[in-house]
């Protein structure tokens, strides 16, 4: 039997049609969550990050504000630029675009911003908050994931869970809302030893390292549930043909596009082997997005103390 693809731009479409439910009940209470990202440079791939957040906003029908800074500006200068936006009241969400240029402390930056605020999730606040189990701002890509896992049915009580990247942005956070959810979670990494062997433990597998087609055939338990978080750009037959073992079509891609994503998951293993897989793309990635946009209606909730009726954009 062919594993079941988990359609992550469909379940982005769900969760934007609840979200637009409780947008209006706010706004009807007189309230516009408001989103401000501050991009600094001139980085062409955080342009693009930053023109479709503001995008989907306007979309939503949130109130957006890009603030665009010089590759020369200073810590001081964004500082600075921080504590204006977390002093007003129109802007419950404040976004830092990463990466920043080298001159400029990017934790120093991030632990600026008001927690309440922080709707990356990135502050220790937040992940403090995140670690005790108290209602926190998640980092956006680890709760998108946490949502296609519950919104596919996949039994997350009690299952093994394996998650291959520990970095603050993805693998530990996700840990820590995968035992939320009573799974029994394992952070693994470049150390560990004998890892396709404890992979093939796991009832849901994560790939969230960073390493093109990383995780293959041997990492994968048969009908287990695998999630690849990685978006890997290959631009030359050479990677394409040492990666897939039918190189034919993604090169026709590459020849067409110029360049070809892929996962840390090998894409023909998973399609074989697991029960329900992300695909690269229309996986994880729509999630990200979305989760921050339920960060700025959780943010622009929470500030005011007011609770949505479906519950989405503020915890039950």
């Amino acid at each position: 039997m062919a594993a079941r693809i988990l359609d992550g731009n469909k379940i982005r479409e769900q969760i934007m049609s609840e979200l637009a439910g409780e947008i209006r009940e706010l706004k009807a209470a007189g309230i516009t969550p408001g989103l401000a990202a501050v991009l600094v440079g001139q980085n062409p791939a955080s342009q693009i990050y930053v023109r479709n957040k503001v995008k989907t906003c306007q979309s939503l029908g949130l109130y957006s504000e890009k603030i665009e800074m010089p590759s020369s500006a200073t810590a001081g200068d964004l500082l600075k630029q921080v504590d204006q936006l977390n002093r007003r009241d129109d802007v419950d969400g404040i976004l830092i675009q990463l990466p920043l240029p080298p001159q400029v402390d990017a934790a120093a930056a991030l632990e600026a911003v008001d927690p309440a605020k922080d709707v990356d999730g990135l502050h220790p606040v937040n992940m403090g908050y995140l670690m005790s189990g108290r209602p926190c701002l998640a980092p956006c890509t680890p709760a998108g994931v946490v949502e296609i896992l519950r919104r596919s049915q996949i039994v997350l009580a009690g299952a093994r869970a394996l998650v291959i990247g520990r970095s603050n942005l993805v693998g530990k956070p996700l840990a820590m809302l995968l035992l939320r959810e009573h799974a029994t979670v394992t952070i693994a990494h470049s150390k560990t030893r004998e890892l396709p062997a404890l992979a093939r433990q796991a009832d849901i597998l994560v790939g969230a390292m960073g390493k093109p087609a990383f995780v293959t055939a041997e990492f994968i338990k048969p009908g287990a549930t695998v999630i690849d978080v990685g978006i890997n750009r290959l631009s030359t037959a050479e990677e394409i043909r040492r990666l897939y073992h039918d190189p034919s079509e993604p090169l026709r891609r590459l020849e067409a596009k110029g360049a070809v994503l892929v996962g840390d998951v090998q894409p023909e293993d998973v399609r074989e082997k697991a029960g329900a897989f992300t695909p690269v793309p229309g996986g994880v990635g729509p999630l990200t997005i979305a989760m921050l946009m339920v960060n700025t209606v959780r943010a622009a909730a929470r500030r005011r103390a007011v609770r949505t009726q479906n519950g989405l954009a503020c915890e039950k």
